[in-house]
């Protein structure tokens, strides 16, 4: 029997449920340790956000390439030919895929946001209320589930946060250019997704504490914009100020371009000079 024709281009189908993966699988792992206590230190939630990646990855690669991330999306175009005209299309799916993501993890975990709120004395939309919202959005510092204090944010200014994400997203570009290098012998083949993954996961382990390590516009506003609607108001906008855009939206945009320039630019040339 001949298949019927697809109902969505393939990239379509690809951003948007590789995104809402990645965000399912990484923000879920968020709630159950802010909400449960279930993952016990950093690592254990880095993992859990690595592997999600790769299986997003390795799940939808073959219909987009598996960008997954509006930041990756615009290096590509900068540095690796990949189509200006493309890139709106590519990131409303990945800003669609978290967005359906955040919708689903509320649908699930609403009655322990709730009950973890109780108990906290959290008032869902007062300031504070970043205790519960970085479920979806993020923060600097971590809020560990906590309300952020002044003296906590003594610890990471903004200045600071907009480096950290910037060299985070460069340094995960730099590994998605040199695995995505077909004249790079080294790259890992079948063992790209899984690379990425875990170059996320060692990212998360070393930025996690600090700026709960974003790398991904998309990941990042999306949530953020879904919290906001479900009832935390202005928090999500005004808690760090303007860092919502600086740290998390800019920053990441800016160390991709930065990385992929690194690559193309200082590593590539030796690759294709040894090709040659």
């Amino acid at each position: 029997m001949r298949a019927g024709r697809p109902l969505m281009p393939a990239w379509l189908v690809g951003e948007f449920l590789g995104t809402f993966l990645l965000v399912f699988f990484g923000c879920g792992c968020v709630a159950t340790a802010v909400l449960t206590g279930a993952q016990v230190g950093v690592f254990q939630v880095a993992i859990v956000w690595g592997l999600g990646i790769a299986t997003a990855i390795y799940l939808t690669g073959g219909l987009s390439g598996a960008q997954l991330n509006p930041a990756v999306t615009i290096a590509l175009a900068v540095w690796n030919g990949f189509s200006w005209k493309r890139v709106p299309g590519y990131i409303a799916a990945q800003f669609g895929g978290a967005f359906a993501a955040s919708l689903a993890l509320y649908a699930v975990y609403h009655g322990e946001i709730s009950a973890y709120e109780t108990a906290h004395q959290i008032v869902r939309g007062a300031p504070g209320s970043e205790a519960t919202a970085m479920i979806f959005g993020e923060y600097f510092p971590n809020p560990g589930g906590h309300p952020l204090t002044a003296l906590a944010r003594e610890a990471v200014s903004m200045p600071t946060a907009f480096f950290i994400e910037t060299l985070g997203t460069g340094l995960l570009v730099l590994v998605i250019f040199g695995c995505s290098d077909r004249q790079n012998p080294s790259r890992p083949r079948e063992m790209t997704a899984l690379t990425i993954g875990l170059t996320i996961t060692i990212l998360i382990s070393l930025f996690g504490p600090l700026t709960m390590a974003d790398f991904n516009p998309a990941r990042d506003l999306a949530p953020r914009l879904f919290s906001a609607l479900a009832g935390w108001g202005g928090v999500p906008f005004s808690a760090n100020g303007t860092g919502w855009l600086t740290v998390y939206v800019l920053a990441p945009v800016v160390g991709a371009v930065a990385g992929g320039g690194f690559y193309r630019r200082c590593i590539a040339p030796h690759h294709a000079a040894k090709v040659v």
